[in-house]
């Protein structure tokens, strides 16, 4: 492979496993006169991994404006630069795109050195549709998740989530609010030793016995509501029908093995129906 200088490589590198990792990329690495880097601590791990030893530079979100003179610089001199993240593709929610967008500007050539990423490796193992939407880190405040859920939960494509496992339980609830009948999975320390997919109905996930660590990637189902149109008359009439035969808990069953609906959803219904004492 030929490396060429007043040229920006972006390398992806691993999300865990340092054996997730391309020859194509570690030969970049190699022959890179300085790799921009997020956390020179975290890199230099991956770097000894494979015996790589280069300048390395702090490029992160905090002094990304600021590098960028310094970085320009080193292209005039004929340098070669990769840009990595602390873990999986570049500026997938990492720090980039400024030097990308500058880059072009000063006619430096960008090239990809396709990789590890979590939202393809989660969405992979999903189930779900493969037409997603991906946002990246939700906002932090109740007020503004409410405003950014509200808009993307109309839509129809299956959509993926950073959120950190501290604050699980409060996008949980944000998440059983507005995408009610979806299914959803959480990854966790992905292809790492601790690695787990949990997997369930939206509205039916319950409080995780265990803590979880790090950062995790939420896969949330596509919207399927809008393609096989809830008929609610003709369910509630099914279920004034099988009251008046069946228990509760058996016309629930009934309903649910002959129409594609959620079970809580039923109940309710059930419920409401038995007390009107109508049917």
């Amino acid at each position: 492979m030929h490396i060429l200088s007043n040229h920006l490589y972006i390398v992806s590198t691993p999300i865990g496993n340092l054996d997730d990792i391309t020859l194509r990329a570690i030969e970049v690495l190699k022959k890179s006169d300085i790799i921009l880097c997020e956390d020179t601590r975290r890199s230099i791990k991956l770097l000894s991994h494979y015996n790589i030893k280069k300048k390395l530079v702090s490029y992160h979100k905090f002094n990304e404006k600021k590098q960028l003179a310094n970085i320009i610089k080193y292209f005039n001199e004929g340098k070669i630069l990769s840009l990595i993240s602390d873990a999986g593709t570049p500026l997938l929610s990492d720090p980039g795109r400024l030097l990308v967008n500058k880059c072009i500007e000063n006619s430096v050539k960008v090239t990809p050195i396709p990789g590890v990423s979590s939202i393809t490796s989660a969405l992979s193992v999903s189930g779900f549709s493969d037409k997603f939407l991906f946002y990246g880190f939700l906002p932090k405040t109740e007020n503004e998740l409410d405003k950014v859920l509200s808009h993307l939960s109309k839509s129809e494509f299956t959509q993926i989530f950073f959120i950190p496992s501290k604050k699980l339980y409060f996008y949980i609830k944000a998440f059983k609010k507005f995408y009610l009948e979806r299914k959803i999975m959480i990854a966790k320390e992905i292809t790492k030793i601790h690695e787990a997919f949990i997997r369930d109905q939206i509205d039916e996930l319950k409080i995780f016995k265990n803590s979880m660590k790090g950062e995790l990637t939420v896969v949330i189902s596509e919207n399927n509501t809008r393609i096989k149109k809830f008929d609610e008359v003709k369910i509630v009439n099914k279920i004034k029908k099988f009251l008046k035969t069946y228990s509760l808990k058996d016309t629930v069953n009934l309903i649910t093995e002959t129409e594609d609906i959620n079970k809580k959803k039923v109940y309710s219904l059930c419920l409401k129906i038995r007390n009107e004492k109508n049917y």
